[in-house]
């Protein structure tokens, strides 16, 4: 039998690939990944400039590892739709074997694809730990609520052992010619390498597992929501891109954590099944990359204040720890989740920008730029979303710098301007005597915005207009079903 494998972004691996491990287990193999011009045509690629640094990082150590196992990957350029039902047929294969997608867009993709293939196109597991569509309630229905579903895939999901890598791949089949095509650099797509940018590759992705469990893993439950210290896996990017199965991330885990460290296994592990979580819902709602889960929010009043987003945006609000998490994005395209959090409720609940927005920007910047996760932790910030906190938690951006970010580091290195300021200070520079002001270097208004908004007055304006909206809209939706 001849497989066509199919590497598509988010498999980046040849550890626990089920399908490649299927494809040597069976007979000739040939390896593809396809330079789609949707994510890889210079104007599209300098639109996702840290994610495309990772990407092509993994893309040539995949082909690295392969070559040692003795295969070539074979590089395409064009539509995935129009190409891979033209070099199936081409190169005689008689199947193609690939890693099932959860996005809507990538379901459509497939589907085209079978359709216009002569030979079967078989979708493997591996992005999740459960197939998304398989966890439900006991009425037959999707779970809306985080912590059900976790006990019942807890319950319901046997996790295997990861699957070994290949002891070798067979080298490509004599007949397969295709034009040697090189895997582009960041110049060749007009993007300037980010050093600061996590590196990319199956190798990398293992050393930040083992570094965590030797280290963060053990004090998780207590200090992963510290912003000042790293405390956190790091792995959101590997997860994302497939360089590590989430199947190894678990099994690892849970051998290092499990037994000695048990509420940091339960904390950890609960991550994991979030991801889950928002991976099961995209499957079972595709429209919520584009909607609020909730519908009472569809038509929310936003007011998408242009200079409110703009300061928001790169860093300018006057509140230290939202302008530093702003520049982290930018700077590195990484974010700490309670510095995310932080950051969407401050966009939406104090500034009125509509989520969506927040979400595409963070999607453009992050290396981790998942569309379920990404989408679902806009959507649980603002309150529109599946188990979600309630709409009228507002942060506070100075109490939540305080508790974690306690002496200021975290904003110090994002916020250089504010270095010298006490850490009394740190949080709410505004409210610092002049003196201090002063010793510290820092005039409000030149060297370091004042703040864009008060805090307590946005917070009753949100609240007021969300309230009477939200009624409105159950109103409206009420007549409407009667």
């Amino acid at each position: 039998m001849r497989t066509l494998v199919w590497f598509r972004g988010k498999d980046l691996r040849v550890e626990d690939h089920a399908p490649l491990t299927d494809a040597v287990r069976t007979g000739e193999v040939i390896c593809v990944f396809v330079l789609d011009p949707f994510f890889f045509a210079p104007e599209r690629a300098r639109t996702l400039p840290h994610r495309m640094q990772y990407l092509l990082e993994s893309i040539r150590a995949l082909e690295a590892s392969l070559a040692k196992l003795g295969a070539q990957l074979v590089l395409l350029t064009d539509k995935s739709v129009d190409v891979i039902p033209v070099v199936a047929r081409k190169w005689r294969v008689d199947r193609v074997v690939a890693q099932r997608w959860t996005e809507p867009f990538g379901r459509v993709r497939d589907a085209r694809i079978a359709r216009a293939l002569h030979v079967p196109l078989e979708l493997w597991e591996g992005e999740t730990l459960a197939v998304p569509g398989t966890i439900k309630t006991k009425g037959g229905t999707p779970f809306s609520v985080f912590t059900p579903f976790s006990r019942a895939h807890r319950a319901a999901t046997r996790i295997e052992a990861p699957l070994a890598a290949p002891k070798r791949v067979p080298a490509l089949p004599s007949d397969v010619r295709s034009p040697r095509v090189e895997i582009p650099t960041l110049q060749e797509l007009g993007i300037t390498r980010n050093p600061n940018v996590i590196v990319g590759g199956e190798s990398n992705a293992h050393a930040r597992l083992e570094a965590f469990l030797r280290g963060p893993a053990r004090k998780y439950e207590t200090l992963r929501d510290r912003l000042d210290l790293a405390r956190t896996s790091r792995l959101s990017a590997d997860l994302k891109f497939g360089t590590l199965s989430v199947r190894t991330v678990w099994t690892k885990a849970r051998h290092a954590l499990e037994k000695n460290d048990p509420v940091a296994w339960e904390k950890f592990s609960n991550e994991l099944l979030w991801r889950e979580f928002t991976h099961a819902l995209l499957w079972e709602r595709p429209t919520l990359v584009s909607d609020p889960m909730r519908p009472e929010w569809k038509r929310f009043p936003w007011e998408n204040d242009e200079r409110l987003w703009k300061a928001w945006e790169k860093g300018a609000t006057g509140y230290p720890v939202v302008d530093a998490s702003a520049r982290q994005l930018l700077a590195e395209g990484f974010v700490h989740n309670r510095a995310r959090m932080i950051s969407a409720s401050f966009l939406t609940k104090d500034l009125l920008v509509d989520y969506r927005r927040g979400e595409a920007h963070y999607l453009e910047y992050l290396v981790d730029g998942d569309w379920a996760q990404n989408n679902f932790g806009w959507q649980w910030s603002t309150g529109c979303g599946a188990d979600a906190q309630p709409y009228f938690r507002v942060f506070n951006p100075v109490e939540q710098g305080k508790k974690f970010d306690p002496t200021g580091e975290y904003i110090r290195r994002w916020v250089p301007e504010l270095a010298k300021v006490p850490d009394a200070h740190i949080h709410a520079p505004w409210k610092a005597p002049e003196a201090v002001l002063r010793g510290a270097d820092v005039v409000l208004g030149k060297t370091y915005p004042r703040p864009i908004v008060d805090h307590a007055h946005a917070r009753e304006r949100f609240l007021k207009l969300a309230k009477k909206h939200l009624q409105s809209a159950r109103a409206t939706s009420s007549l409407e079903s009667t």
